[in-house]
Parts: C-alpha cells; sequence; structure tokens
C-alpha cells in the first residue's frame, strides 16, 4: 500500500525547478535564468524561498542560477578527481581508512557552488540498487576502509526504509567502525527531520552527521528543531560552511554562525575554500580572506566556535589545513606571536 505523502515530501514536490516560475516569484529576468538551467539544475523548496524573501542575497545567491555560472574558465569538472578515484561507480576512495559512498543523486536544493554540480541532479549522475550493490561489494572486500561517509546528493532525501537499508547493511561490513552522513537537509528542508528519521537513525551509532549552513539566516527555529532532534537521538553534529564571496566572507558573519550554530548543538567543523569547481569562480576568495577571518576568531571567541580552515586541494589531493602563521622561529627556544600580536616564548623539549 503506497504511504501518505507527508509534509516535507509535499514541500519538495512544490519544488521551483522552472526558470519561468522563478522569474515570476522573485521578479527576475527569466532568460538568463534559463541559459544556466539547461547545464546546470536548479530546486527551491518553498521553505528555503520563503528565507530568500526575507533575507535577500546571502541566501537567493546560494540558490538562484547566476549567468556567471556558464563564463567560468578558470575551473574545472571535476575539481577533486572523484571520477578518477571511483573503484566502482558512486564510491570515492581517495584517503587510506575512509570512502565517501554515493546514494542518491537529489538534493532538497541545488546549491549554486556544488563541488558535483556537473552531475548532482541530472541524468549523468545515475544511481540504482545495482550502484548501491556494487558499493557494498567494494567495502566488504576492502577491510583497509573502516570509516564511510553517506554522501550524494542528499541522503536525507532517501525514504526511512530505503535510508535504514543502506545503513544496516554498512553496520554488518565488520571492518567499517564510523559512519557519517552528509546532509544540508538540516539546513534546506528541516522538516524532513521527522521524530520517526531521528528514531530510525538512532539504530546504527556510532553514527555522525554533518551538515552544512552557510549564513546566520539559515538558523532558523525550524533548522534550530531538527538539529534537536538529531542530537537528542544521540548523533553528534557538526558543520562544514563554504566561504562564499559576498555572502559570508567577513568575520563578523562567520563568527554570529558558528556561535549560532554551537547554540543548536552543532560543533563547527570545517570552513572551506571554494573548489575549483567549474561554474563557480565567482564565489571564490582570496585564501587570504580565510586566514584573515580565522585570525579573527581564534584566541578572540571560544575555541568550540573555531573551526578548520581547509583547502580540498584539486586533483584528489585532499583536505589540507590552513592557519595563521604565528611561528617565529623554531628551535631549542619558540618564539610566536599570540592571538594579540605580543611575542611569546616556548622551551622546547630536549
Amino acid at each position: 500500500m503506497k504511504r501518505p505523502t507527508t509534509r516535507w515530501q509535499h514541500l519538495l514536490g512544490q519544488s521551483i525547478t522552472s526558470p519561468t516560475e522563478l522569474a515570476a516569484e522573485l521578479d527576475l529576468d527569466p532568460a538568463p535564468l534559463a541559459a544556466v538551467c539547461a547545464r546546470f539544475p536548479m530546486r527551491i523548496n518553498p521553505y528555503y524561498l520563503g528565507l530568500i524573501r526575507e533575507h535577500g542575497a546571502p541566501l537567493l545567491r546560494q540558490a538562484v542560477p547566476d549567468p556567471r555560472e556558464l563564463t567560468d574558465t578558470t575551473c574545472f569538472e571535476d575539481p577533486l578527481n572523484e571520477e578518477n578515484l571511483s573503484p566502482v561507480p558512486n564510491l570515492v576512495h581517495k584517503y587510506p581508512d575512509r570512502a565517501l559512498f554515493l546514494v542518491t543523486s537529489r538534493c532538497a536544493m541545488y546549491c549554486r557552488f556544488c563541488t558535483r554540480k556537473r552531475k548532482v541532479g541530472t541524468a549523468r549522475m545515475r544511481i540504482t540498487r545495482e550502484t548501491v550493490r556494487q558499493g557494498l561489494d567494494y567495502l566488504r572486500r576492502t577491510p583497509a576502509i573502516r570509516d564511510v561517509l553517506v554522501s550524494g546528493g542528499d541522503p536525507l532525501l532517501l525514504d526511512d526504509d530505503t535510508l535504514a537499508a543502506i545503513l544496516g547493511e554498512l553496520r554488518r561490513i565488520k571492518s567499517i567502525e564510523i559512519v557519517r552522513i552528509g546532509s544540508r537537509v538540516p539546513c534546506t528542508l528541516p522538516m524532513r527531520v521527522t521524530a520517526q528519521l531521528a528514531r530510525t537513525l538512532k539504530k546504527f551509532h556510532p553514527l555522525y552527521l554533518n551538515t552544512h549552513f552557510n549564513h546566520p539566516a539559515e538558523l532558523t527555529p525550524a533548522a534550530a528543531r531538527a538539529c534537536a532532534r538529531l542530537a537528542d537521538a544521540g548523533i553528534p553534529l557538526g558543520n562544514q560552511t563554504v566561504l562564499l564571496r559576498g555572502i559570508n566572507d567577513d568575520t563578523a558573519t562567520i563568527r554570529d554562525l558558528m556561535f549560532g550554530l554551537l547554540k543548536m548543538r552543532v560543533k563547527p567543523y570545517y570552513l572551506f575554500q571554494t573548489d575549483m569547481t567549474r561554474g563557480t569562480d565567482h564565489f571564490r576568495t582570496p585564501v587570504e580572506t580565510g586566514l584573515a577571518i580565522m585570525r579573527e576568531l581564534i584566541g578572540h571567541c571560544s575555541g568550540m566556535a573555531v573551526p578548520t580552515f581547509a583547502v580540498d586541494a584539486p586533483g584528489g589531493g585532499g583536505k589540507i589545513p590552513m592557519q595563521p602563521d604565528y611561528l617565529q622561529s623554531l628551535g631549542r627556544t619558540l618564539t610566536f606571536t599570540n592571538y594579540l600580536g605580543l611575542t611569546c616564548t616556548y622551551h622546547n623539549a630536549a
């Protein structure tokens, strides 16, 4: 018997995917939107559209197609070399003990800066029961992998039973110790995090979830309820923010975001330099911008609120932590400056 449509499924079904419809909703010119959508898909659900209407540019630019997506000649289709690091379809094995397992091609909103915008939400990303089976088989025969990140697309757009089936198969692989979920749903469609979903996920501990808020305006009461349900189910929550030009590339915005996340029981995890993904060059900031923000966070606010600033190296080189340089000399005595710019020393061990 077919289950009744839930609220979140109804909202997802009401998403705007047509340039003409979006142009009418936000009083935009549909022609440039159509040209971009012909290459990169668009989806804006009613919940996030309401936030755009309320808060404007910082959220609009994350969701609404921009003609500059088609003029980017600096960046790459597959900047992290995921396709060449996939021993089977939709599974990326880059680090020795970790794997990225892509289980769906859909998202609640198609972010304009997405690393996988070359294929997410399109026929170019084909995920089936067979590709999921191949991924599970690879994980079973690769015992070096003990940490799996389930991603996509957004895994929380799977129905509870399908998601539980995948997590159950992962839990039956004895070499896998940690399972993580990557999801922007708590930000872009928080009503998807139902009490039933939280009960389902609770069965698969140790389970972690990294979500993705980029701006304080996204920290709504609905988002807080979604995060509370997950945290109450014993799921540690982390956040991965992308540094975006003109959206959150200033200290005040990042500080407010990080403290707001902590109040929602979400630990700031990464602040990412925007990946060099084709169609996203207009979002990229100089690395110096991120370093300056980190210098104004470190020591000036709780360490709990300080993420790791990182560049995910093009070509599959992995995440490279970036920190302001405090060290002046290294030897029997370390000389360094502290967060106030004062010179300090530390006598090194022999």
